[in-house]
């Protein structure tokens, strides 16, 4: 199972690259990769563009279009991808727990081909999708939308996977939002 960071950002909103941030004593990548590592995926891969990283643990993938939005990432990272399902995490959640990307793999082994993380019902990250549908994944991974497109036109396929015990959903996109 690959666990896939999406990091590869600017960090507009934030003024810096996100995956730079420290948060609790360690920079927002590093946690985004414990999470998935944690969870049960290995190998892990981080999607970089916007700052050059270096991850223990992880292979970098650089993005070169990284400007272009998450969708970019998203198929830079499946690309690199093998095996039989990806578990897609952005680098800007840092409050979610590995017993969520168990979960989904649990689901995935169940025979599950897309699964999704909810909290309070409502569909959230981390999200797994079997590689069967990378390449739908990757044509309609553009701009700012990431899986969300092939996820909203696939509804579905997706098993919903109640995660409300194991973390919180929050993304980082201000300073105030970490704090």
């Amino acid at each position: 199972m690959v666990g896939i960071v999406l990091a590869a950002g600017a960090g507009r909103r934030f003024g810096r690259p996100k995956a730079l941030v420290e948060y609790d004593g360690s920079r927002l990548v590093d946690r985004a990769v414990s999470l998935l590592r944690d969870g049960g995926c290995d190998p892990v891969l981080v999607v970089s563009g916007a700052a050059p990283l270096t991850v223990a643990g992880a292979t970098v993938v650089d993005n070169p279009g990284w400007d272009e939005g998450m969708g970019s990432s998203v198929r830079v990272g499946l690309g690199a991808a093998s095996g039989g399902a990806a578990v897609l995490v952005p680098v800007d959640t840092p409050y979610l727990g590995a017993d969520a990307v168990r979960r989904l793999i649990t689901a995935f082994r169940a025979g599950a081909t897309v699964a999704a993380a909810t909290y309070g019902g409502t569909r959230g990250h981390p999200v797994l999708i079997a590689a069967e549908h990378w390449p739908a994944v990757r044509e309609t991974a553009v701009g700012d939308v990431g899986a969300r497109a092939f996820l909203a036109a696939n509804k579905s396929l997706i098993t919903l996977v109640p995660c409300d015990d194991t973390g919180r959903p929050d993304d980082v996109d201000t300073p105030d939002a970490l704090r």
